[in-house]
């Protein structure tokens, strides 16, 4: 079942974790395909090290992580045609031992699932705060799933279906391939299995607001391709962005200007979220930073619509 199985890791500079990554790939997939993005700290150098396949992008064009998962998979097509299955993942991430099995073992037995993912944990959970509401983040329900994030083991037959990502876009590229592929008949599942061990490295408030003005992005743009379909896709998201973080902070400011202090009620809307996400299971931090995310969110909606009606080229939105 392993020689059936490849590997494509996507990555910059991202040193000691991609050798860990690399590492953790070794016995359980073949071939392995490192395909980096302008990296200076000799990272191609260490995947070659690690007897990996690797291929360097032309920066010349707009990088995005679609892109690089897309010339993975074209570097497989030459040199392993044949290879049914891929495992994705980035390269801060580190694969666990007996993953590969299952996750395969799980393809083989249904022939209309497309890919899986499991649960992918925090390396660092205690180091911030961030870090832990990623973590928790991470931990989806178990069973069918709309969506993965960027570890997950595919069927090459899905991706051939929908020509692989989409790689104009910035942020959001895993979820909006599983619409597609969804919208071909396949099925997504998250399954009870160890996948990867994450190393997000969020230690600053403005790499926290950023990962969330990305995210924001990836709800308008979403939604802008596939918003009008019966799923509704990234609509849900992008108007709860708005809503808590541009359009009711304008109507409590209007209210204060034409109202005065009588409409100073309205600002306990916000304690109030909070203290309703902490009784869905959250700590009171977590569920503070995530009401609070809602205004980098809303920056990021807005930001992607700029964007498209000034013409204005888009850039990444990184958060380390």
């Amino acid at each position: 079942m392993r020689n059936e199985v490849a590997a494509i890791a996507i990555g910059r500079n991202e040193g000691e974790r991609l050798a860990r990554c690399l590492a953790s790939l070794e016995g359980w997939t073949h071939p392995i395909i490192y395909v980096d993005s302008g990296s200076t700290d000799g990272s191609t150098n260490v995947a070659k090290d690690a007897g990996a396949e690797v291929v360097e992008l032309d920066m010349s064009r707009p990088f995005t992580a679609a892109r690089a998962r897309n010339a993975g998979l074209a570097r497989l097509a030459e040199i392993d045609p044949d290879c049914e299955f891929v495992q994705f993942l980035d390269g801060d991430c580190e694969l666990q031992d007996g993953w590969i099995e299952v996750a395969s073992a799980a393809l083989v037995a249904d022939p209309d699932l497309a890919l899986v993912c499991g649960r992918r944990r925090e390396r660092f959970p205690d180091a911030s705060i961030w870090n832990r509401m990623i973590d928790h983040e991470w931990n989806t329900r178990i069973g069918e799933a709309r969506a993965c994030g960027g570890d997950a083991l595919m069927r090459r037959a899905a991706l051939d279906e929908v020509g692989g990502y989409r790689e104009s876009l910035i942020a959001g590229e895993d979820p909006e391939l599983c619409y597609r592929i969804r919208q071909k008949g396949w099925r997504v599942r998250r399954i009870d299995a160890e996948m990867t061990a994450h190393d997000a490295a969020l230690t600053r408030f403005s790499q926290w607001w950023q990962r969330a003005r990305r995210a924001g992005y990836a709800f308008a743009e979403g939604a802008a391709l596939h918003g009008s379909g019966s799923e509704g896709y990234r609509r849900p998201e992008t108007r709860r962005a708005l809503f808590w973080g541009l359009g009711l902070p304008m109507a409590t400011i209007l209210a204060l200007v034409l109202f005065g202090s009588a409409v100073l009620l309205l600002l306990l809307v916000w304690p109030l979220q909070v203290v309703r996400l902490k009784a869905r299971g959250l700590d009171w931090v977590s569920a503070f930073f995530l009401t609070v995310g809602k205004f980098p969110e809303a920056q990021g909606v807005l930001g992607y619509w700029i964007g498209r009606l000034t013409g204005r080229q888009r850039r990444l939105i990184e958060y380390k």
